[in-house]
């Protein structure tokens, strides 16, 4: 959620750490600082806002320096403000930046107050810095101090420690929270995410849970959770650096909607073979476990939620196979019964949330067949903890809301149907079908976004808006459910969706000439009861946007916008259905004049509960 950069080299580090914190500004944040060795001393410079705001201090006030860190937060304990901001630094001797929470640091500032210490922040995270120092001053080595003190701590964290006193050395642990180093010439580094250090080396040391590494100019020495010294496989990224530039688009957001049709096409590569989906893409394991499936439970959280809501339909009445879906941090706090030969599904686009990561983990003292995840980043915890991997290959996503990793999560999982499938109802005959229908799923998306003009024209009937409705009905209400997502998260209207049929059991009374009413409309064996939804509408003075299928027999009207979407009945439409209500978010956010890529309060990837 928060962002990390480290680094200790032959040279300044001042640039490469702001770099960083620009590279991972699509996180979400509140705040930034930066922390740098010059001379003795640690000296800090932190602001409230963009990174903008601090790269404008540090040309007032340059941190020059061959060894320090940098941090963007997003505020989970104290408000946002300077003083709350990262590296927090404890008697002018350590400095620290964290991501994650401290569960017990209550506990720990009582101890600590009563010892001597003083806070000056708001946050959990001081209480780290205080505990190191106070290990350091019982004799013990930067090293064994962030040891000890991490045996201390309740709760999720990555850390970055430098000690003025330990100029030539860099500390970095993670438990929960992911944290990377990155292996340079001259120079090692950290950051939360390797598109921080893209610019600096494409080669990456993945940190295991309970890992503290000890990170100089040129080595790198790892202890595990036990305290031995463990070797851990170097991979190299196949990213670039200029995979995260918006390529001429004015917001990512608008970049990653038209990077669809490529998208998905890169998620089908090689795995389409003479009309079948070729089984060994999900793992060697995949025969042997799915051979056992006859239950699927998928675990999301937000955008992904809404894939496997989708995900649900397709297998229930595509092959035949009971699915149940639940929201990863409702999952972890219930008691379950796992029925006998249930396979478990994580869906991530990051492949570290948090609530997702810890009901896997979950998962594994049950009674489960196997786990599979459906992921966009490779090296990720839920990838490297699952038996089966299902890849996306969406790339880089930057904007916050999510656009193409949502379609191709559902692309990845229609292959899935299909390949549990064959053990079930599904025949050869109907894999073919599924399989045309996604080789000719970049060529529609492509002719959908040619709607842009339009939607664009819609979205001016929201500037004024506060409160938006969608509707949908089977496979599309959830389609409905992510375009009000999208409407709420860029552009701060208040959407919700509903299933169309249920408007009458309450959401009907807040149908006005004020609030437009969104709905999704298919020609499938549901489109004549949609259509009495709609004239329910109608009739209390709504106003409608619909988004229909050229054959539905939509049209408009001086009270309904009709926009005809290419899409035709068969199971890949809530992928072409979902396109429009993406461009239509954008559209209104931009009238809105918000922050399309970077929403308040809003962070890309969630890795704190």
């Amino acid at each position: 959620m928060c962002g990390i950069v480290g680094a200790i080299a032959n040279r300044d580090v001042s640039p490469v750490l702001l770099e960083g914190l620009r590279r991972l500004e699509y996180r979400g944040y509140d705040s930034a600082g930066m922390a740098v060795l010059t001379n003795g001393s640690i000296d800090r410079v932190r602001r409230t806002g963009k990174v903008s705001e601090l790269s404008a201090a540090l040309d007032q006030s340059a941190l020059i320096g061959e060894l320090g860190i940098a941090h963007t937060r997003w505020a989970t304990h104290g408000i946002p403000a300077e003083n709350n901001a990262h590296p927090h630094i404890c008697n002018d001797r350590v400095a620290i930046v964290h991501n994650g929470i401290i569960e017990n640091f209550e506990e720990l500032k009582a101890k600590q107050s009563k010892q001597g210490f003083s806070f000056t922040s708001d946050t959990d995270t001081e209480v780290i810095a205080h505990q190191i120092v106070f290990y350091l001053d019982q004799g013990s080595s930067l090293n064994e101090a962030v040891s000890k003190t991490i045996k201390d701590l309740k709760g999720a964290y990555a850390l970055g420690v430098i000690d003025k006193n330990d100029p030539d050395k860099l500390i970095a642990a993670r438990s929960g929270s992911p944290l990377v180093i990155g292996i340079g010439v001259k120079g090692n580094f950290i950051a939360s995410d390797v598109q921080a250090l893209l610019k600096e080396t494409q080669e990456f040391i993945f940190l295991e849970n309970g890992d503290i590494a000890e990170i100089t100019r040129d080595a790198i020495n790892i202890l595990d959770h036990s305290g031995a010294t463990v070797k851990r496989e170097s991979k190299i990224s196949k990213l670039s650096a200029d995979a995260v530039e918006k390529g001429g688009y004015p917001h990512y957001m608008l970049k990653e909607i038209y990077e669809q049709p490529q998208a998905v096409s890169d998620t089908l590569e090689g795995r389409l073979i003479n009309g079948r989906v070729a089984e060994q893409i999900l793992g060697p394991k995949a025969k042997e476990i799915l051979d056992q499936t006859k239950i699927i439970q998928i675990i999301a959280c937000g955008t992904s939620y809404h894939s496997g809501l989708i995900a649900k339909f397709w297998f229930e009445e595509l092959v035949g196979i009971p699915c149940f879906i639940d929201v990863a941090s409702e999952f972890r706090y219930r008691k379950h019964v796992v029925q006998p030969g249930t396979l478990f599904v994580t869906i991530s686009q990051s492949g570290e949330t948090a609530d997702t990561l810890a009901a896997l983990q979950l998962a594994k003292q049950e009674d489960y067949v196997g786990s599979l995840v459906i992921c966009n980043v490779p090296e990720s915890s839920l990838v490297r903890e699952s038996d089966l991997v299902l890849m996306t290959h969406a790339g880089p996503e930057i904007g916050v809301a999510s656009t193409k990793a949502f379609t191709t999560q559902l692309v990845a999982l229609l292959l899935l149907v299909i390949t549990a499938g064959r053990r079930h109802s599904m025949h050869d005959d109907m894999e073919k079908i599924l399989v045309e229908q996604l080789t000719n799923l970049p060529t529609r998306i492509n002719k959908v976004l040619e709607l842009d003009g339009k939607i664009k024209k819609l979205a001016k009937h929201y500037g004024d808006k506060q409160n938006a409705l969608f509707l949908g009905r089977g496979s599309h209400h959830p389609v409905a459910m992510e375009g009000a997502l999208k409407l709420k998260e860029i552009s701060y209207i208040h959407a919700e969706a509903y299933p169309a049929g249920e408007l009458k059991h309450g959401p009907i009374a807040l149908v006005d000439d004020k609030m437009p009413i969104i709905a999704v409309a298919p020609n499938d064996e549901l489109l004549e009861k949609l259509k009495s939804n709609l004239e329910e509408v109608r009739a209390r003075g709504g106003v409608l946007h619909v988004f229909a299928d050229a054959c539905s027999g939509f049209v408009s009207e001086p009270d309904t916008i009709v926009i005809e979407v290419d899409a035709p009945d068969n199971a890949v439409a809530p992928i072409l259905f979902t396109i429009p209500l993406q461009l239509l978010a954008y559209h209104v956010a931009i009238l809105k004049g918000t922050d399309v890529d970077q929403p308040r309060n809003l962070a890309k990837s969630v890795t704190v509960e």
